[in-house]
């Protein structure tokens, strides 16, 4: 999905509901294509910049005191429109390959199926925010939300893990809808199965979608 100022590299998402592994994932799939020659970025939403850092506690806190949905929406939209502009629209013109913990999807995932916002409205945001910056691929790492949120100890859950089951099923509906509705973009990993399965499977994805783009390894390109 090309962009302004998109060329050459190749964009990764990672989104699905609490506990399904995405932080360990991305890392073991950045260090198995790492293995086979290609330059890789991690990161991760919010954060990922001085600005997302600093955002990051104020929409995660566990101690944080509730916010608008408005107020979550837009702060995560900051941080993104931060990040996109410092981090993943440079390193994609350099032809790397960025994989990142969340984006756009989460804020229609949360604050629109989860919070009710207006969709259409979000998504207007998000592209003025990202001038349209749409990853190449969304691996969404799915299972049952009680299943998620039993893996999360409670004194590691942040402010959006503690939220109610309906909220978290209602996210889990939003990705599962957004899913069906793009599955050119959308690919569906099990994040019920043993880690090593899942990261077999979002390697075979993630290196499918990399050959169909002609997307090849630094060290392939300059032979």
């Amino acid at each position: 999905m090309d962009a302004p100022g998109k060329a050459g590299g190749f964009f990764i998402s990672f989104e699905g509901p609490e506990g399904g592994g995405k932080s360990t994932q991305i890392h073991r799939l950045a260090a198995a294509l790492a293995e086979e020659g290609h330059v890789v970025w991690t990161t991760r939403e919010p954060g990922g910049t001085r600005v997302g850092e600093m955002i990051r506690p104020l929409l995660l806190g566990a101690q944080q005191s509730r916010l608008s949905p408005w107020t979550e929406a837009l702060l995560f939209t900051a941080a993104r429109a931060e990040l996109v502009a410092d981090v993943i629209r440079p390193r994609l013109q350099r032809g790397e390959v960025v994989l990142c913990d969340r984006f756009s999807d989460s804020t229609l995932a949360y604050q629109g199926y989860g919070r009710g916002l207006n969709l259409e409205t979000l998504r207007r945001l998000q592209a003025e925010a990202t001038s349209s910056l749409a990853p190449d691929l969304t691996l969404l790492l799915n299972l049952p939300v009680e299943a998620g949120l039993a893996r999360i100890p409670r004194s590691a859950q942040d402010r959006l893990d503690r939220e109610t089951v309906a909220f978290h099923q209602r996210v889990h509906a939003g990705y599962e809808q957004m899913a069906a509705e793009d599955p050119r973009r959308w690919r569906e990993v099990d994040a019920t199965a043993d880690p090593d399965e899942v990261a077999r499977r979002v390697l075979e994805q993630a290196s499918e979608a990399l050959r169909q783009a002609g997307v090849h390894p630094a060290q392939r390109r300059s032979a």
